[in-house]
C-alpha cells in the first residue's frame, strides 16, 4: 500500500515567531492522524529552528531546493549533506518556479535528484505543464520528458525512494485548480509511464497533486485512485487549512 503524503511548500515566507505559531498549531492538529504523512519544506534559514520544533512529532521536514554539487566553490548553494545535518527527510527538486524563474533544465533537476538520494534524502520531483502546453495538447509529452530525464540519469528503480508531484503550472497561485478528473488523468499517465518500465515501482510510487489545493477541495482530489496527497503552497501557511488538508488523506 503506497504512502499518502501532504507536504507544505512555504516558498519564501515566514519568520521565527510566525513559524513557531504555525507549527505548534499544525503539530497539535495532526497528532491524532493514523493514516498518511505530513511534512513541511521550509526556507533554508529556518531549518535549525524547525528541526527543534518538529523532531519529536509526526511531522517531517525538508527544504525547497538543493545543489547538484557535493561541495566546492559554489557561492550561495546548499548541499544535500548540509540538509542532512538538519535532519531533513525531503527536498523539493524541479519546482516549476525553479524551472521558469531560475532556468533549471530537466538535466539539472535530474542531477539534483541524484544528489538528494546519494545523501539519503527523499526527493519530491515536480513535473507539470504550462497553460500553453496544455492547450496545445502537449501535457503528456512535457511530463514524460521531465520524468524521463530523471529516469535516464538515476534509473527507474530510484523512484522507489522518491515522490513525484504533478503540478500544472497554470494552477499554481492562480486560484485555478485542475478538476479532480483532469488531475487524475495525468497522475494515471505518470503511473502508467513508470509501470511500462517497472510495475512494482509504479504501484508503490506516491504521486502528489500540487496546484492550488485547498481545504475545501482536498478530499475530492485525494479520493482519486492515483492521487496520493498534495504538495501545498499558500494553504500550508494557514494552520487550520493545512491541518484539514493533511487529515483529508485519511479518507
Amino acid at each position: 500500500m503506497r504512502e499518502k503524503l501532504v507536504a507544505g511548500n512555504w516558498k519564501m515566507h515566514g519568520d521565527l515567531l510566525q513559524n513557531r505559531e504555525l507549527l505548534d498549531a499544525v503539530v497539535a492538529g495532526v497528532a491524532a492522524m493514523r493514516k498518511g504523512s505530513c511534512a513541511v519544506c521550509v526556507p533554508y534559514p529556518y531549518l535549525s529552528a524547525v528541526q527543534v520544533i518538529l523532531q519529536d512529532t509526526i511531522v517531517d521536514w525538508g527544504a525547497q531546493n538543493i545543489s547538484q554539487y557535493d561541495k566546492g566553490a559554489y557561492t550561495g548553494e546548499v548541499s544535500a549533506n548540509m540538509l542532512s545535518d538538519f535532519g531533513c527527510r525531503y527536498v523539493i527538486v524541479g519546482h516549476s518556479e525553479r524551472r521558469a524563474l531560475f532556468g533549471e533544465s530537466s538535466d539539472t533537476v535530474a542531477l539534483k535528484y541524484v544528489a538528494a538520494q546519494n545523501s539519503g534524502l527523499t526527493p519530491i520531483l515536480c513535473v507539470g505543464e504550462s497553460l500553453e502546453q496544455r492547450e496545445s495538447g502537449a501535457t503528456e509529452q512535457v511530463v514524460a520528458e521531465q520524468l524521463g530525464a530523471v529516469i535516464m540519469k538515476a534509473g527507474i528503480d530510484s523512484l522507489a525512494n522518491a515522490v513525484v508531484a504533478y503540478e500544472p503550472v497554470w494552477a499554481i497561485g492562480t486560484g485555478k485548480t485542475a478538476t479532480p478528473q483532469q488531475a487524475q488523468d495525468v497522475h494515471e499517465f505518470i503511473r502508467r509511464n513508470v509501470a511500462d518500465k517497472n510495475a512494482e515501482v509504479a504501484s508503490n510510487l506516491t504521486i502528489q497533486y500540487g496546484g492550488s489545493v485547498k481545504a475545501n477541495n482536498a478530499a475530492e482530489l485525494f479520493a482519486m485512485p492515483d492521487i496520493d496527497g498534495g504538495l501545498i503552497g499558500g494553504a500550508s501557511l494557514i494552520a487550520n487549512d493545512f491541518v484539514s488538508i493533511c487529515q483529508a488523506v485519511q479518507n
